[in-house]
């Protein structure tokens, strides 16, 4: 089956779902869906051709029609396998094969001005509030993955914060795919008002079979305000990933994001993220690359007011033929004087046929401005290597050490301890680290 047969299946096949997509009362929604499915029909998906894509071939999903579960029953949960990654002291939402799941959702604790939500049950319910923020902080017109996704998300969350509201406990959101071809599509909105404080977690899972999963997040934080928002992708290795991260920071606000992408045959982080007066914010990342894993990281801060601050750091490390890419974009804008940004992107290749491709980029219109940015690719320092052996220790445990050492900086950066010690316990997984045990860590 070729590329062009499958661009035009996907069209083919709207009509038999479109009936059963959320949203069917709500106007605007259905002009934006057929608004997005035009662009996507007359793009597909992204080619080689697009810069923004030279380094990701996603022809293998183009190759193969998934299925949105609108068609299908939504498949059963393994409560025990599902509970091994739900995290303690939080609210948890679980969203099985891109839907809401009331039974497997646990939001006790949460205080009652704040609304979470599945976007089916908010169209329904806030048609008006969602229409001033779906869309707005990127356009289907981004790249045609967004298009896709426009189209059709089965469902997705609403998260709302009211002003001053400081949440007691993180919201975790829990994607589970759980069969072979699906396709898990989901669409949410999070607003955090002027002066509230929120932690949010993403967490990706699945079963080991091959299946498309697709996820969009839009983000609005009000003056003052605070979101720290963490996404660990731990999918099975046959999965192909897309999620995208769509920040508009007002003044003064703040915003952390913590990305690790461990999972997935083929995985696609898009975060982008623009600036308002004085604001800061701070975009950390790790990737695990091991058998022939793609993982692909596009990041883009734009830096629209003056005085704002902008912090990226993201390591990869890469075993046998992994490969692992990087593109960071900061664009300063010309009113964006005073503006403070640093971007690093440092890469571990642990053998010979891993590769990374990173390309770090600064556009600068302002003349009064600190920007920097720093790359680095490579092995192993011998000298340390030699160094920890120099102190009894043998050449394979010192590897691993360095290797644990260089992965662990990102990890330390969680405060959460439960997801902390998740996070690491996944780590030590796909990097074993012989004579280091976790709970010395």
């Amino acid at each position: 089956m070729s590329a062009e047969q499958v661009k035009s299946q996907y069209p083919a096949e709207y009509g038999k779902v479109e009936a059963l997509l959320p949203g069917q009362s709500v106007s605007w929604l259905n002009v934006l869906r057929k608004q997005a499915l035009a662009s996507f029909s007359s793009q597909g998906f992204p080619s080689l051709r697009e810069e923004e894509w030279r380094y990701t071939n996603v022809s293998a999903i183009e190759k193969k029609l998934f299925s949105p579960v609108v068609l299908a029953e939504i498949g059963a949960v393994d409560t025990d396998w599902l509970n091994t990654y739900r995290l303690e002291n939080t609210c948890s939402v679980v969203l099985v094969d891109g839907h809401f799941s009331e039974t497997l959702s646990d939001l006790d604790g949460l205080s009652e001005s704040v609304r979470v939500l599945d976007m089916a049950g908010a169209l329904e319910q806030y048609p008006e509030d969602l229409e001033q923020y779906f869309g707005q902080a990127v356009s289907h017109e981004e790249h045609s993955f967004v298009a896709f996704n426009a189209a059709w998300f089965t469902d997705g969350l609403f998260i709302h914060v009211p002003a001053k509201e400081i949440l007691s406990k993180p919201v975790q959101v829990i994607h589970v795919v759980t069969q072979a071809d699906y396709m898990s599509n989901t669409r949410h909105i999070i607003v955090i008002d002027d002066m509230a404080q929120a932690e949010v977690i993403e967490t990706f899972i699945g079963c080991d079979e091959s299946y498309l999963s697709a996820a969009v997040t839009e983000v609005f934080i009000g003056k003052n305000a605070d979101l720290t928002l963490y996404k660990l992708q731990l999918e099975g290795e046959k999965a192909y990933h897309f999620g995208g991260t769509y920040v508009k920071q007002d003044a003064d606000s703040r915003f952390k994001h913590h990305n690790f992408a461990f999972g997935g045959l083929l995985a696609r982080n898009d975060i982008r993220t623009d600036l308002g007066l004085a604001s800061e914010c701070e975009l950390n990342g790790l990737y695990l690359g091991i058998k022939r894993q793609h993982i692909d990281n596009h990041t883009r801060i734009n830096h629209l007011k003056p005085h704002a601050i902008s912090r990226e750091l993201y390591k990869g490390v890469l075993d046998q033929r992994a490969r692992g890419v990087f593109q960071g974009r900061v664009v300063v804008a010309e009113d964006a004087q005073k503006t403070s940004s640093e971007m690093n992107n440092r890469n571990l290749l642990l053998s010979n046929d891993a590769e990374a491709d990173t390309k770090p980029q600064l556009e600068i219109y302002a003349d009064d401005v600190k920007c920097a940015h720093g790359v680095t690719v490579g092995q192993l320092d011998e000298k340390s290597i030699f160094y920890l052996q120099s102190r009894c220790v043998d050449e394979e445990t010192a590897r691993n050490m360095l290797t644990f050492a260089f992965a662990n900086e990102m990890v330390e950066k969680i405060k959460i301890k439960d997801l902390h010690d998740q996070i690491l316990e996944q780590l030590l997984v796909r990097f074993p680290q012989e004579g280091i045990e976790q709970e010395w860590l």
